[in-house]
C-alpha cells in the first residue's frame, strides 16, 4: 500500500495533498508553520516568509487560481497576501485537506533506506524527534525562502539586508539614503515603497532589464499575453518588445541601461510603478557594484554613493535541508535536471512540486504535477523509457533562449509548460 511524505503545505503542497486525497493514497503532510500558505503566511518576524506588508501577487487572479478553484469574483485583478493566504485555507478546506496538515512539524531528515522506502526525522512543536516510514516523497518546501547574498568585496558598515528580511518601509527609514540591489520584482517593490519615505533611493543594475506593466490595453497584461499563445515564440517576443518599447519609450532616456535582447531573454519584471518614480525623480539608477567601503559603495564605473542601508534583492537558493548535499543538490545548477521539472532520474519515488519559475503562476501548474505523480503511484503513468536522455532534451531545448545562470534554472513559459504538463496526462490510463 503507497503512503506518501509532503514536505511543506505552501500552494504546492496543498495541492500535492488535494490529488492524493482525490486519488485515495494515504498521506502525511508536514509543515514548519502555523498556517497554510508558506511564503505567504505574512510574519514580522524575519526568517520566516518573503513578502512584505504591502505584497500584491503579479501574476493576475485570472492566472494564478487553481484550475478547479478559482479566486473569488470579490478580489481585485492582483490580490494582496491576504487574500491570497485566505484562498489558500479555503482550498485546503474545501478539498478536506486542511484537518490532515501537522502544522508545527519540520522536517529534518529525508533518506531512503536499504529497501528503497522513505525515512523522515521530524521535529514536533515540543522539539521532540519522531521517525516515520513512507513509499513516496513529494517535495513541496518552495525555492523563494532561502536568500542568495551577492558576493560584493570589502565592507559596508550600515543596515545591510535581503529583500526577504524587508517587512515595510516605516519611520526607520525616513530620510535615509538608501541602495537597492537588484532589477527583479522584488527589487522594484522595495525600491518604490521606499522611496515614499527615503531622503534618497538608487537601484544598481548590473544589467539592462524589461519592465512589465500590470496591465496593457486595460486588461492584466498576462490575460493580455495569453491571447497570443498560438503564436510562434518568436513572434511573440518581437511584438512584446516592440509594444513595450512603444509604450515606454527608451529606457536610456531615463537612465536605465538600453536592453538590447527581446524580452523573454530572461525573466521580466513586472510592476507598474516603477517608471513613473523613476520619471519623478524619486528613484535613481546606478551600474552594479565593485565594492563596499566603510558607508560608500564603489559601482563599476568609478563613481560612489554614500548610503544607510542597503537591501540585496538578489534572489534565493534553491535548498532541501532535509536532504544530504550528495543526493540532491540544485543550489548552483544553471538548469534543474528533472524530467517536467518534477521527476528525478535516478529516485522514481521522489517527486518535486513546483519546482519551476513560469512566466505566469506556479500553483495551477502545480496541480497539473501533482495529478501526474499520484498517476504514476497508482501505475496510471509511465514515465519515459529513457528518462536520463529525456531531462537532456529538456535542458537542451528550453521554451526560450533564457541567459545562463541559476536565476533561470528552473524557467518555464506558462503556456508552454501547461502545454506539456496536459500531454503527460493525456497518457495516463483509465
Amino acid at each position: 500500500m503507497p503512503s506518501v511524505c509532503i514536505i511543506g503545505a505552501g500552494p504546492s503542497g496543498i495541492t500535492a495533498a488535494k490529488n492524493c486525497r482525490a486519488a485515495g493514497i494515504p498521506f502525511t503532510l508536514f509543515e514548519k508553520s502555523a498556517k497554510v500558505g508558506g511564503n505567504w503566511v505574512f510574519d514580522d518576524a524575519t526568517g520566516h516568509s518573503s513578502v512584505y506588508e504591502n505584497t500584491h501577487i503579479i501574476s493576475s487572479k485570472t492566472l494564478s487560481s487553481y484550475e478547479d478553484y478559482p479566486m473569488p469574483a470579490t478580489y481585485p485583478d492582483y490580490p494582496d497576501h491576504r487574500q491570497v493566504q485566505a484562498y489558500f485555507e479555503d482550498y485546503a478546506r474545501h478539498f478536506g485537506v486542511l484537518e490532515q496538515i501537522q502544522f508545527g512539524h519540520r522536517v529534518t531528515r529525508a533518506t531512503r533506506t536499504a529497501d528503497e522506502a522513505w525515512e523522515i526525522m521530524v521535529q514536533g512543536p515540543d522539539g521532540t524527534a519522531r521517525t516515520q516510514h513512507f513509499t513516496h516523497l513529494m517535495v513541496c518546501n518552495g525555492h523563494h525562502w532561502n536568500p542568495r547574498l551577492p558576493e560584493i568585496p570589502g565592507h559596508f558598515n550600515g543596515r545591510y539586508l535581503h529583500s526577504h528580511d524587508f517587512k515595510r518601509a516605516d519611520d526607520t527609514w525616513r530620510g535615509k539614503r538608501v541602495l537597492v540591489i537588484g532589477a527583479g520584482n522584488s527589487a522594484c517593490d522595495v525600491a518604490v515603497e521606499t522611496a515614499r519615505i527615503a531622503g534618497a533611493v538608487h537601484m544598481s543594475m548590473r544589467s539592462p532589464q524589461w519592465f512589465v506593466p500590470k496591465y496593457m490595453f486595460g486588461v492584466p497584461s498576462d490575460v493580455l499575453a495569453s491571447r497570443s499563445s498560438w503564436a510562434p515564440k518568436r513572434l511573440r517576443q518581437l511584438g512584446l518588445t516592440l509594444l513595450l518599447r512603444l509604450v515606454q519609450g527608451r529606457y536610456r532616456d531615463i537612465g536605465l541601461p538600453e536592453n538590447t535582447h527581446p524580452v523573454m531573454s530572461h525573466h521580466p519584471t513586472v510592476n507598474s510603478d516603477l517608471l513613473d518614480v523613476i520619471r519623478h525623480g524619486r528613484i535613481g539608477i546606478r551600474p552594479g557594484i565593485d565594492r563596499f567601503d566603510g558607508n560608500d559603495v564603489v559601482f563599476t564605473d568609478g563613481t560612489r554613493g554614500t548610503y544607510d542601508i542597503i537591501v540585496a534583492c538578489t534572489g534565493f537558493k534553491i535548498s532541501f535541508p532535509f536532504f544530504e548535499p550528495s543526493f540532491v543538490a540544485f543550489e548552483h545548477a544553471e538548469r534543474v535536471p528533472l524530467y517536467r521539472k518534477m521527476l528525478h532520474a535516478d529516485v522514481p519515488d521522489l517527486y518535486f512540486i513546483g519546482l519551476f519559475q513560469p512566466l505566469g503562476c506556479i500553483w495551477p501548474l502545480a496541480d497539473y504535477q501533482a495529478k501526474i505523480a499520484c498517476a504514476e503511484i497508482h501505475g496510471r503513468y509511465t514515465r519515459p523509457r529513457n528518462l536520463p536522455a529525456a531531462i537532456e532534451h529538456e535542458i537542451t531545448h528550453p521554451h526560450y533562449d533564457w541567459e545562463a545562470g541559476p536565476r533561470h534554472s528552473t524557467e518555464v513559459d506558462y503556456h508552454m509548460f501547461r502545454a506539456e504538463l496536459m500531454a503527460e496526462l493525456a497518457t495516463v490510463r483509465a
